[in-house]
């Protein structure tokens, strides 16, 4: 059971909450009307049927920032599905930021994938059971990137910590802006247990649902209460240690399979990876 501390603020500032209109934010990019910007811009919906899915696309490139949106996952029987929610750039050597919600089947957990792309190379993928079920409300996603660290939270509660270690050799996206992505597609060759469930097209149309877009960047943050510079306290610290204790499932600084020659460099270099 989520106890009370989950809730606290691991960041020593409060971001503004000042809620995007789809319309002026976005752009839909594919899915034939599938995609839909309802409310006065106030909500976006997604939907998938065996035709096609679809996505959008923000209006504007961000290098650095803290990026929220909030979003209810497809309900019910989900298997198959996949919802991505991200940040990247283009070309072979783009880099990324993901959040990936693999659909399951009903009463089954969703499971939350994270993973980090940095010249093209990615590999260091985490996943996760969520403390809640992500299809009954709205539940905020953020990324927080600056020049020091990538911070994913969910609900204000950070689950991961990519850090600089560009002075140990290890890469880390700090040069190429990135557009903010989300997509709702099939994938039943993979996403649920490996590809064993497909999806059931007598459900569909599956249907995911978006609001309260904020980014908080150099051009919205004061000098003197910047997100530029912040990173985890030891609240934020504890979070994600008992975050990845009792609902990590997968971690690849873990995968003696994958890497029987030895995990990459920065597995060793730090615990928060």
């Amino acid at each position: 059971m989520i106890m009370g501390m989950v809730f606290l603020v691991f960041f020593s500032f409060v971001v503004a909450a000042s809620a995007g209109n789809f319309n002026q934010d976005f752009d839909i990019t594919w899915g034939n009307g599938r995609a839909k910007i309802l409310g006065n811009g106030q909500l976006l919906t997604l939907s998938l049927d065996k035709i096609s899915g679809s996505g959008f696309r923000s209006k504007k490139q961000y290098l650095f920032g803290q990026i929220d949106m909030q979003i209810k996952l497809v309900p019910g029987n989900s298997a198959g599905t996949v919802t991505a929610y991200y940040l990247s750039s283009l070309g072979s050597s783009h880099d990324e930021i993901d959040f990936e919600f693999l659909g399951n089947v009903s009463g089954e957990p969703y499971i939350l994938h994270t993973n980090i792309f940095t010249k093209g190379q990615g590999n260091r993928e985490q996943q996760f059971y969520l403390w809640f079920d992500p299809t009954k409300d709205f539940h905020t996603y953020s990324i927080l990137w600056n020049p020091q660290t990538i911070i994913y939270s969910v609900d204000g509660t950070p689950i991961r910590e990519f850090k600089n270690l560009e002075s140990k050799g290890i890469p880390f996206p700090k040069s190429q802006p990135m557009w903010i992505f989300s997509s709702l597609w099939n994938a039943d060759d993979w996403a649920t247990r490996g590809g064993l469930v497909k999806t059931d097209w007598s459900r569909a149309p599956f249907t995911a649902s978006y609001r309260n877009f904020n980014a908080q960047t150099s051009k919205s943050s004061s000098a003197g209460n910047s997100w530029f510079t912040q990173s985890l306290d030891a609240t934020g610290q504890a979070r994600i240690k008992w975050v990845q204790k009792n609902y990590m499932i997968y971690n690849y600084c873990t995968d003696t399979k994958r890497f029987p020659q030895g995990f990459p460099p920065e597995c060793s270099l730090s615990s928060k990876l």
